[in-house]
């Protein structure tokens, strides 16, 4: 879900454009420059910010997929704990 709300500017993009980017009868008012690199710095923001949550959360799954091996390790024939794990390693 977060991920989702997260690509709203990516998704949009062609929006953020046309918005961005002044018609001839507004070119004087608005600097298309400036507009353009505050666009890219937001976009280049929205980008960093995901790929950290991502890589955090495949590291967190990660971790999780390590103990439920280890744990599968223990308990050999437990099948609710072989679902879990295949779960997680499907999510990863």
């Amino acid at each position: 879900e977060l991920l989702r709300v997260m690509r709203t500017i990516d998704d949009r993009i062609v929006h953020e454009l046309n918005t961005t980017i002044p018609t001839a009868s507004f070119v004087g008012k608005v600097d298309p420059g400036q507009t353009c690199k505050e666009l890219y710095e937001s976009l280049m923001d929205a980008h960093t910010s995901r790929e950290r949550i991502i890589k955090n959360c495949i590291s967190q799954t990660s971790a999780v997929v390590k103990t439920l091996k280890e744990e599968r390790e223990k308990a050999d024939e437990d099948a609710a704990l072989l679902k879990q794990l295949r779960k997680e390693q499907t999510k990863v």
